[in-house]
């Protein structure tokens, strides 16, 4: 149980430490409008780190790999759309959906590249 819970929170961590890192580096305030090519780039960045995130967990998790990835596309998911609900109406909506819509899903497509490299499938 512990090391589902651990593998979940790193799994986790690597998309929003990187998520993280993005806008700090670039120095753009995720909630504010931006442009199209930033936008595409920034989103493309958070669906691999996103996958990469649910691979992590998958990998740690050792078993029930997809379980675990989905609980990171859980997190991913709730807390874009706690954003949402946290700031109706102010500033731009563009990362909090595209985590909901896109990148939460891509947690879940990294969960199932761990299942294809075992050998695994999802019962």
């Amino acid at each position: 149980m512990l090391r589902s819970v651990i593998a979940v929170i790193a799994g986790y961590l690597v998309f929003s430490a990187s998520a993280v890192a993005l806008f700090k580096i670039s120095g753009h305030d995720p909630h504010a409008p931006a442009g199209w090519v930033f936008m595409g780039l920034s989103v493309l960045y958070g669906m691999f780190f996103a996958a990469v995130g649910g691979f992590v967990s998958a990998w740690l998790g050792r078993r029930w790999e997809f379980e675990h990835s989905l609980a990171v596309a859980g997190l991913i998911a709730a807390s874009g759309a706690a954003s949402l609900v946290a700031r109706p109406g102010q500033g731009a909506l563009w990362t909090q959906l595209a985590a909901v819509l896109i990148m939460a899903p891509m947690a879940m497509a990294g969960g199932y590249l761990r299942l294809r490299q075992v050998g695994s499938t999802i019962e």
